[in-house]
């Protein structure tokens, strides 16, 4: 990290006290862009910097609601309007226990340069509640919805700023948001949020479009080093929207995937994960993972999620949550012979992690890159939103593989044009800031 990026990081961390998840984010972006700044003294001139690590906007809120007993309940609602450089704030919604300002900053943060790099005219941001659905009535989340929508639907709009889901809000969550929104405003407004249902604005392939993208970027990478998919052994962390597509994807071209998990723990089916079942759990039921063993007993299942990393296998995909891979499961996967890491989720390897597999040439794509399929094609059904029009499925499909492919490419170019060929932490950091820097450059200091 060069003077410049070490006194911002310096004061980030001032700024920003013990929010350790966006310090982490921004520090990895930093320690990239030192040629950067040695070819473009304009942008430490400028103060690009200073500009891109503070949010344009940070809204907090309290979202009171009723649950089914008649009590009420109070959570925190969260807005982080990051970057508008490249086009409106765009990032989906959490609603997970763990949310906080720190986690909701460094998820903006990331998308600032995810949304960059897939070439759509969408800027970063990114939202959501310490609230939990687990567990809660479809009424009771309903509720919850619709109070935390009355406050956000003054700040979001389809050209100010476009929410999605993310964890702990899928279809049914976006279609309360989106019905309080329409009842607030009067107006049907169908690109202020994405993720829809397909039968009042959504798009096909959004819901399988991150994991689908992950294996897009992972194919175009392992046919750049001659390697194919076929045969190969794969496990996925999460079994969630990110990880069950993925499977998906990757047990179409040739793979088989061998585990599976969820918070509570994970499965290893040596024959193959059968994947309509975790559907059928997941996505239908709601339910645990564990629920797999009732149909196949002989399965092993062990209740400690983060040991899903000791299996062997050829290909690690993390699809779950930020830091779910440390230095030592790292550490575990390279002596098992893995041949390439690609983040389903955000952050999930640690900064220790990413040192040690860049130290032992494991093949690796960072989350910015790897899971911007869904971001991407958020913004194609922002596209046919805006156009009053239905794609395919395949045309919907070919465009996110082609943006996919150009990702990899970009970042590819990028890091051997700075001097780190084969880093694609590097090159997706400096692809995406670089978009970003330029524009805010033209758009002067604002």
């Amino acid at each position: 990290m060069n003077n410049y990026a070490e006194k911002v990081m310096k004061q980030v961390v001032e700024r920003n006290p013990g929010e350790a998840e966006f310090h982490q984010a921004v520090e990895e972006v930093l320690e990239s862009l030192g040629p950067v700044f040695e070819k473009h003294p304009e942008f430490e001139e400028n103060g690009i910097l200073e500009r891109i690590v503070e949010p344009e906007r940070q809204i907090i809120f309290r979202v009171p609601w009723v649950d089914d007993q008649g009590k009420t309940h109070v959570n925190r609602g969260f807005r982080i309007e990051f970057n508008s450089a490249l086009g409106p704030y765009k990032g989906g919604l959490r609603f997970h226990p763990s949310v906080y300002a720190g986690i909701v900053k460094f998820l903006g943060f990331e998308q600032i340069f995810k949304n960059a790099l897939t070439g759509r005219p969408i800027g970063g941001g990114k939202g959501g509640s310490d609230f939990d659905p687990k567990g809660k009535s479809d009424q009771e989340v309903m509720r919850f919805c619709q109070s935390f929508m009355t406050e956000l639907a003054r700040h979001i709009g389809d050209k100010t700023d476009v929410p999605a889901g993310d964890i702990g809000v899928g279809g049914r969550e976006i279609g309360y948001l989106f019905g309080q929104y329409k009842r607030i405003k009067n107006r049907y407004e169908a690109g202020v949020l994405t993720g829809k249902g397909l039968d009042w604005g959504g798009s096909l392939v959004r819901t399988e479009a991150t994991g689908y993208g992950l294996i897009y970027i992972l194919e175009e990478m392992l046919k750049d080093h001659k390697i194919s998919l076929n045969d190969k052994k794969v496990i996925i962390s999460g079994s969630g929207n990110v990880a069950i597509y993925a499977n998906e994807k990757i047990t179409q071209l040739g793979a088989k995937v061998v585990a599976m998990s969820d918070s509570s723990g994970y499965l290893y089916d040596e024959n193959g994960i059968d994947l309509e079942l975790v559907k059928e759990i997941k996505e239908v039921n709601r339910g645990r993972i564990k629920e797999y063993l009732e149909e196949y007993p002989e399965t092993k299942y062990c209740d400690n999620c983060t040991d899903i990393w000791s299996i062997e296998c050829d290909i690690a995909l993390p699809c779950a949550t930020q830091n779910e891979i440390n230095a030592e499961a790292v550490q575990t996967l390279i002596d098992n012979g893995v041949i390439a890491i690609g983040e389903g989720a955000n952050m999930p390897l640690t900064s220790t992690a990413i040192k040690i597999v860049k130290d032992e040439d494991v093949l690796y794509i960072p989350g910015k890159a790897a899971n911007a399929g869904g971001v991407a094609t958020s913004a194609i059904e922002m596209t046919q939103n805006a156009m009053f029009d239905e794609w395919t499925f395949d045309k919907v499909d070919q465009e996110l593989q082609k943006i996919m492919v150009n990702i990899y490419k970009d970042a590819s170019e990028v890091a051997a044009e700075y001097g780190m060929e084969g880093d694609l932490v590097a090159g997706a950091n400096i692809a995406g800031f670089l978009k970003v820097a330029n524009a805010m450059l033209d758009q002067g200091v604002v």
